[in-house]
C-alpha cells in the first residue's frame, strides 16, 4: 500500500495543545509526526515504519545518508531531531557511532521520546537552537546533517543565513549534508553559488528528489577522493546489498562545477 494511503487511514494519538501545533497520528503500520502549515494542514515531517524503526520510509532520508558510501564516521551531529528517522537509522547501522541530535522544540523531543524511540534506544539529544549550539560547540565532528525545515524557514534569506553560519563550523575535513524543503531553481542556483564561495576545500554535489520538494546538498571533503572509494566497500559501514545499491543512487547526483 502506498504511504498516501496509510496517512489517509491514520488516527491522530497526539496533538499538542501550544502554538507549535504538533500532531502523532499512526494506523497499524505507521507513525507519524506532523506540523500545522500557515493554513493550519498538517504537514508531515517524518515517518516510522512501526515493524522496523530503524528503516529509512522517506527517499530524501536515503539521499540524506549517501556519505555513508565513503566514511565510517565516529561522531555525527543531527541539527534537527524531527521524529528520529536519522537518529534510529545511524544509532541501528553501528554502535561505534556517536550521536548527537540538537532540537530547540520541547515538544518535538517529549513527542519522540513517548512515540519514536520504541526500542528505548540510548540517545544524545541536547535541547538548544542549533546556530547557539554551533557557537558555543568546541568539538570537531565528522558529519553535520542538518534538516532545514519549511516551518523553520520565515524567509528565503534567513535560509542563506543559516546556511553560512552553518559553513562557517564545517572544518575542511567535515561533511556537511542539507535537506533544502521547498526551493525554486533559481534559489537553489543561488545557494549552490554560496556554497561553493565558502567551502572551496569540499566538492558539492545535489540531488533533486523525484516527486518530491526536497533538495538535499553534500558538502564531501575532497580529500575523501569518492570517485576511489565507490569502487569498494571497505570505507562503509553498510551492508553489501545496501551499498550496490546506494552506489547506483549516488550516480544521479549533479557535481556544482569549480
Amino acid at each position: 500500500m502506498q504511504l498516501a494511503k496509510h496517512i489517509a487511514q491514520g488516527k491522530l494519538t497526539y496533538l499538542s495543545q501550544d502554538t507549535n501545533a504538533v500532531s502523532v497520528s499512526e494506523n497499524a503500520y505507521y507513525r507519524w509526526l506532523a506540523f500545522a502549515c500557515d493554513n493550519g494542514e498538517p504537514v508531515i515531517q517524518s515517518i516510522m515504519l512501526k515493524r522496523k524503526p530503524y528503516k529509512l520510509t522517506l527517499p530524501h532520508q536515503t539521499a540524506l545518508m549517501l556519505p555513508l558510501l565513503f566514511i565510517k564516521p565516529k561522531s555525527v551531529v543531527e541539527l534537527g531531531l524531527g521524529g528520529g528517522n536519522i537518529q534510529r537509522f545511524i544509532t541501528n547501522l553501528s554502535t561505534s557511532i556517536t550521536m548527537h541530535s540538537i532540537e530547540y522544540n520541547s515538544t518535538v523531543i517529549d513527542c519522540f521520546n513517548e512515540y519514536f524511540n520504541p526500542q528505548n534506544n540510548q540517545t544524545h539529544i541536547i535541547y538548544n537552537d542549533s546556530k547557539q549550539w554551533l557557537q558555543d560547540n568546541k568539538i570537531d565532528y565528522d558529519w553535520y546533517i542538518c534538516d532545514i525545515y519549511q516551518q523553520d524557514i520565515e524567509s528565503y534569506s534567513n535560509t542563506v543565513s543559516q546556511l553560512e553560519h552553518l559553513t562557517a563550523h564545517v572544518k575542511p575535513n567535515t561533511c556537511l549534508s542539507i535537506n533544502l524543503p521547498d526551493a525554486n531553481d533559481s534559489e537553489v542556483n543561488l545557494l549552490l553559488t554560496i556554497l561553493q564561495q565558502v567551502s572551496p576545500h569540499h566538492e558539492i554535489v545535489y540531488f533533486h528528489i523525484p516527486n518530491y520538494l526536497n533538495i538535499i546538498v553534500h558538502l564531501i571533503p575532497k580529500q575523501w577522493q569518492t570517485y576511489k572509494k565507490l569502487k569498494r566497500n571497505n570505507h562503509s559501514y553498510l551492508p553489501k546489498n545496501i551499498f550496490s545499491r546506494w552506489k547506483c543512487f549516488w550516480q544521479h547526483g549533479k557535481n556544482v562545477p569549480f
